[in-house]
């Protein structure tokens, strides 16, 4: 089965009720890839707004974080029934700078996944590894552990509802790109960890995403590899070159 081209857009702790309707008009009025899915992921205060605004077909709004309880005394937390009541039908989860900076587990983040999917929310999964791994060649290792506390928590249809994004730390925000040959290593190698460990199918249909430093320059020869189904895009998605980075394959 052939995946579908997918790009997600993280906007981050970035951008303004003026900044996030240009983004959304932009878009709008593109010319975009029909082959592709967008997901663009606002600030939490901007979801709605954002939302509300986009009228194209095959893009759609994303959270940047999900708690892993329906409801109760959890300050500055958002549920996964929020999210659907108010129309948000995705989440990123896992994303490096809450792993780093919210010091959140593998298992706290396989825990999130497994209500968010439960709860009717995809979600955006992602993995990577620090520079100081990549160069003691335990890549693949961290990825591994990664996934493997994922699968714990997650089995049969929950994969339907997952897309997967590798992010090595090292490349995200600084300018330092994996090398097409790097991203495809670890791509394939996620996928076969999914064919040996999940199954065939899963494996098969799974979209993996690269993120670090995705940008309109270096897109289209990311987007030749045949492991690699889209991207998750940071600081370019808050610019006009977001437009040409789904339409990468045209």
């Amino acid at each position: 089965m052939a995946r579908k081209f997918f790009v997600g857009g993280n906007f981050k702790m970035n951008g303004t009720r003026e900044s996030i309707k240009a983004i959304v008009k932009n878009l709008n009025e593109a010319q975009l890839d029909s082959n592709v899915e967008v997901v663009i992921a606002p600030p939490s205060l901007y979801l709605l707004l954002a939302s509300e605004s986009l009228n194209k077909t095959g893009v759609s709004v994303s959270a940047q974080n999900v708690y892993d309880k329906p409801d109760g005394a959890y300050t500055g937390e958002i549920s996964v029934s929020q999210l659907k009541d108010s129309g948000i039908h995705w989440t990123i989860l896992g994303h490096s700078e809450r792993r780093t900076i919210l010091n959140e587990t593998d298992e706290v983040v396989a825990s999130k996944t497994k209500v968010a999917v439960d709860g009717g929310v995809s979600v955006i999964w992602c993995c990577g590894e620090s520079l100081d791994e990549r160069e003691a060649g335990t890549t693949v290792a961290v990825v591994e552990k990664q996934l493997a506390a994922l699968a714990a928590k997650v089995s049969g249809a929950d994969w339907e509802k997952i897309v997967i994004a590798y992010e090595p730390i090292w490349a995200i925000g600084t300018g330092k790109v994996a090398t097409t040959q790097q991203a495809q290593e670890v791509h394939e190698a996620i996928r076969g960890w999914l064919k040996a460990n999940v199954s065939d199918k899963v494996a098969e249909e799974t979209r993996i995403l690269y993120g670090g430093s995705v940008n309109a320059k270096n897109c289209k020869e990311l987007a030749k590899e045949k492991d690699i189904d889209g991207f998750l895009v940071g600081g370019a998605s808050l610019k006009p070159e977001f437009v040409d980075i789904i339409n990468s394959n045209l």
